[in-house]
C-alpha cells in the first residue's frame, strides 16, 4: 500500500485549494468606505440602553434556537407575510452556504450573473457543487437571453440574483426575473442585501407564488453589521429542509437581544438610511463633475466607478486616508473600477477632495 501523505495537498478538495480566502483590507486609522457598512453609531441614548440589555443576557445559557421575539419582530421589520417562514443565519452569507448545501448533489450546478457577490461562487463550491457565471453587458444590465440560454444548457439546481446587484449597484428589471424563476428548473434565490436604499424594490410578494422562490435579507446595511445577523424568507417547505442544516445556536443570545432592541428603534435605522440615500445622490452628482470619472448608477450604498488606472487611484485614495474597493483585475467587465461606500457627509467630502489628485 502506497503511503497517504497527512498534508492539506493531498486530503483538502482541489477546488478548495485553488480558492483565496475571503479578504478583508485593514482599516485602523482611514475612512473606511470599502464595505457597505452604515456609517452612522448608534444615537449615545441607544447605545447606553442596548449596553443595559445586553448586560443581563444570560451569556452562560445557550439561544433559544427557535428565536420568537426575534422572528416577530424581522417580520414586522420587514412587512413578511404570515404565510411565510424565516430561518436565521450567522450574517446572510451562513444563509448562502446552508441554502448551497442543500441542493449540492453530484453534478449539480450553481449560475449567476457576473460580475456579482463573491460569495455565490465561494458558497458553491465549499459545498461540491460546479459554479456557472453568465456575464452580464457592459453597462451591468442584465442579459436576460444569455441567461436563460445558460439556464436551458446547465440545469442549475440554484441560479442566484442579488436586487440590487453587487459591485454594480444596478436594479435588474422585476421581469426579467421573474421569467428567470418561470425558466429555472431548480431553486432561484434572489438576495436583497440592499433593499433599504432600492426605493422599495422587492420581490416579497412573489415569494409563495412560485414554488422555487427564496429571498435573502441582512440586517448588515442597516447599521448593524457587527451583529451578523441575516435570514431566508420562503415556503415553509423550503424553510424546514434548510432548517436541518442550520447550525445548532448560530445566532448568539447578544445579536439576539441586540437586534430585538434595535428592531424596536427602527425609526433610528430608518432615518440613517435615509441620511444616506441623499449622501448618494450628493456624491453621484459630484462624481458627475469630475471628467475623469465614469459613474454607473446606483441604488444601493454604494457607488461603482471606473477610472483611468485603478490600481493607482486606489493607493492614491489610500495614502490619503481613504479606504475604498478596488475590482480591477476581479472580472473583465469590472476593468479599472472602484466601488465607493456612500459615507457621513464628512467622510463623502473627505473622499471627493482625496480623488482628483489621486487620479493625477
Amino acid at each position: 500500500m502506497l503511503p497517504v501523505s497527512k498534508d492539506p495537498s493531498s486530503l483538502v478538495r482541489p477546488e478548495i485549494r485553488a480558492l483565496c480566502a475571503y479578504h478583508v483590507a485593514p482599516a485602523k486609522d482611514m475612512v473606511k468606505l470599502d464595505a457597505m457598512e452604515n456609517p452612522y453609531p448608534l444615537p449615545a441614548g441607544l447605545a447606553a440602553e442596548m449596553g443595559a440589555r445586553l448586560a443581563r443576557v444570560a451569556v452562560n445559557r445557550y439561544p433559544d434556537p427557535t428565536a420568537p421575539g426575534l422572528k416577530a419582530r424581522l417580520r414586522d421589520a420587514m412587512q413578511i407575510p404570515e404565510h411565510l417562514d424565516l430561518l436565521l443565519g450567522n450574517g446572510s452569507d451562513e444563509v448562502l452556504q446552508v441554502i448551497a448545501m442543500a441542493i449540492a448533489r453530484p453534478g449539480a450546478v450553481a449560475l449567476a450573473p457576473e460580475p456579482s457577490f463573491a460569495m455565490y461562487r465561494m458558497s458553491a463550491i465549499a459545498c461540491g457543487l460546479r459554479y456557472v457565471g453568465v456575464p452580464l453587458a457592459a453597462d451591468f444590465s442584465l442579459d436576460e437571453p444569455a441567461l436563460l440560454r445558460a439556464i436551458e444548457r446547465e440545469r442549475p439546481a440554484v441560479t442566484w440574483i442579488a436586487y440590487p446587484n453587487n459591485p454594480s449597484g444596478n436594479l435588474f428589471p422585476r421581469e426579467a426575473i421573474l421569467a428567470i424563476v418561470a425558466a429555472a428548473p431548480g431553486l432561484v434565490v434572489v438576495d436583497e442585501a440592499y433593499y433599504a436604499f432600492s426605493g422599495g424594490a422587492t420581490l416579497m410578494d412573489e415569494v409563495g407564488r412560485h414554488p422555487n422562490l427564496l429571498l435573502v435579507r441582512t440586517l448588515s446595511k442597516l447599521g448593524l453589521a457587527g451583529l451578523r445577523l441575516g435570514a431566508a424568507i420562503g415556503g415553509r417547505d423550503w424553510l424546514a429542509e434548510l432548517e436541518k442544516l442550520r447550525l445548532p445556536y448560530n445566532v448568539n443570545v447578544l445579536s439576539m437581544a441586540a437586534a430585538e432592541l434595535l428592531l424596536d428603534h427602527r425609526d433610528v435605522l430608518e432615518a440613517q438610511t435615509r441620511a444616506i440615500v441623499a449622501e448618494r445622490a450628493r456624491l453621484e452628482a459630484a462624481l458627475d463633475r469630475v471628467a475623469a470619472v465614469q459613474r454607473f448608477p446606483s441604488a444601493a450604498n454604494f457607488v461603482l466607478v471606473r477610472v483611468p488606472d485603478a490600481p493607482r487611484a486606489f493607493e492614491g485614495l489610500r495614502q490619503r486616508g481613504i479606504l475604498v474597493r478596488n475590482f480591477h483585475g476581479s472580472h473583465p467587465l469590472l476593468e479599472h473600477c472602484l466601488r465607493l461606500t456612500v459615507g457621513t457627509p464628512d467622510e463623502n467630502d473627505r473622499l471627493l477632495q482625496a480623488l482628483v489628485p489621486a487620479l493625477a
